[in-house]
Parts: C-alpha cells; structure tokens; sequence
C-alpha cells in the first residue's frame, strides 16, 4: 500500500539519452532512498530499448498508455536520422522535448504516489538523498527562484507568457519567479488538478491548449499554478537552491572540469545535470562515478 507522503521519480527520456540514462539510473540505486518507484517515460519506438532497464522498482512506461490517442508520431524525412514529430488536428506539429514534457504531467493518473520528483535523463546522483527531505509535515518542496525570469532571458518570457495565457492570469511582469531545474518535486493531485483548471478555463483538453503554444515549460505552468492560482491553499514549501547544479553551456568537460564543476555544488545539492549538448562524452561520465563509489 503507498503512504500518502510516498515518492516516486519520474525520467522523460529518449534513444540518443540511453546511456546517460543508464547512468541516472546507477546513481539513483547507489545514492537514493526514501523513494518507491522510479518511472521511466518513452515513445513507443524507444520502449524496446528502455525496457532492459526495468528493475522491481522501475517501470518503463510507453507513451502511448498515457497520452491520447490522437496524437501521432510521424518523422520530419525519410530515414532514423529525421526528426520526429507528434501531429494532431488538435495542436501545432510538436518535437520530442514538447512531448517529454507532456509526459511528465501525463503520468500522474496512473501512479498513486503523492510526490513525484522529476529527474532529467541527463544528470545523475553524486551525494546521499532522502526523498523524505521532501516533506516538511504534509507540505511539498517546490524549487522557486525568486526574479529568476528577467527580460533579457527570451526563450523564458515566451515560456512565462505561454503559462500566463493558458492559465488566464493576464500578462506577467519581469523580473518573475523561476521554477525551472533538472531536480524538482510537484505533488500528483496538484498536477491533475492543474490539468482540470487549464480544461476549465481554456475549455480544451489539457494536451490540446498546451500543444497549441509553439513554445512552453512545463514547470513554469506548474510554478504559477501553485502561486498565483492556489497561493496559501497549494500545501508546498519553497526553496531557492536547485536540488541539482546543472551545466547548461560551454565546452565540452574532461575528467578534471568535472570534478571541479561538481565540488562547486552548494551543500544542499545532491545532483549534478550535465546538458548533452555540451559534448561532454558519456564515458568521462560514467568515469567519475565509478571513481566516487
């Protein structure tokens, strides 16, 4: 039976993540406890690869089980090496990273655990974690910067304008709270009633009104719903330190700059997210947390 302040992990991946995903996967088994389940989420072409990680308390999870079935994958040319959309009468043509996001709220039905901690298939585990550090009596941490939206951050403001539009808040200012990390907590039934709200007030399905923007986040969506909709009923305590230091841009790391990078951390992170598009190579990776064991 699952307790009511239980947790459970939730991964969005892909293929050209699988190995950094395996990686995730190592360090949450040799670092994390006061967790249940770990639910890895992936297109129906990815299930037969991301299946070898299942474990007795890791699921993966197809995403055909938990997104409607009108919306359809179709490839952008001819060949694997062409990019992947999902197409519906109903929404723009969306990308993969569109798509992890809509599983990450799409899950929440199907699971009974009251937190769910989001993982990103590109960080990985370097200290001890208690998914009890989650809780402070019945109230869940929700990562909130504050004036961590500026207007000089572009892709964000469109982000902030999205989640405004679609939860008919108005327009927003800046600077605005950030709720945006590789690392972050939303509790279940504040997600389902997130999507009931957004069908409410949009009057579409909440696939529908949130694949009709180019462009979102879904932990902006989540942020502003619990403060600016919810406010003091939303049951959540904040933080402004991010669970995980992520390495967004630059160079490509070695052995050495990860280490530095990674004895940066602020004593209240417990994760580092290093974006593959630096380059960083998977074995520099794996490397260093075989090191740390």
């Amino acid at each position: 039976m699952i307790s009511d302040n239980s947790v459970a992990i939730v991964t969005p991946s892909y293929q050209a993540d699988f190995e950094r995903c395996k990686l995730l996967c190592e360090s949450i088994d040799a670092h994390v406890s006061g967790v249940d389940d770990h639910y890895i989420l992936v297109d129906n072409e990815d299930y037969s690869l991301f299946s070898s990680l299942r474990g007795k308390n890791r699921h993966v999870i197809n995403e055909r089980d938990i997104l409607p079935d009108w919306l359809s994958v179709m490839r952008s040319g001819f060949g694997k090496s062409a990019r992947k959309l999902w197409v519906s009468a109903r929404t723009w043509p969306m990308r993969g990273w569109h798509v992890q996001q809509l599983r990450r709220i799409a899950i929440a039905p199907h699971i009974g655990h009251e937190a769910l901690l989001y993982c990103d298939s590109d960080m990985f585990f370097v200290r001890p974690f208690d998914g009890k550090m989650l809780w402070r009596g019945d109230n869940l941490r929700l990562y909130r910067k504050p004036s961590g939206v500026t207007s000089a951050m572009d892709e964000h403001v469109k982000w902030l304008e999205a989640t405004y539009r679609m939860l008919t808040l108005g327009n927003p200012s800046v600077p605005h709270a950030d709720y945006i990390n590789n690392l972050v907590s939303w509790r279940r039934k504040t997600v389902l009633d997130m999507c009931a709200h957004i069908e409410q007030v949009t009057g579409r399905e909440w696939v529908s009104a949130l694949g009709r923007n180019r462009t979102f986040s879904e932990c902006l969506i989540y942020g502003c719903y619990v403060d600016q909709v919810l406010k003091e009923k939303s049951r959540h305590w904040h933080a402004e330190i991010g669970l995980c230091l992520t390495y967004w841009d630059g160079d490509a790391l070695d052995g050495n700059a990860l280490a530095q990078f990674v004895n940066s951390m602020d004593e209240r992170q417990f994760a580092v997210g290093i974006q593959s598009f630096t380059g960083t190579d998977t074995g520099v990776l794996r490397r260093f947390l075989e090191k740390a064991a």
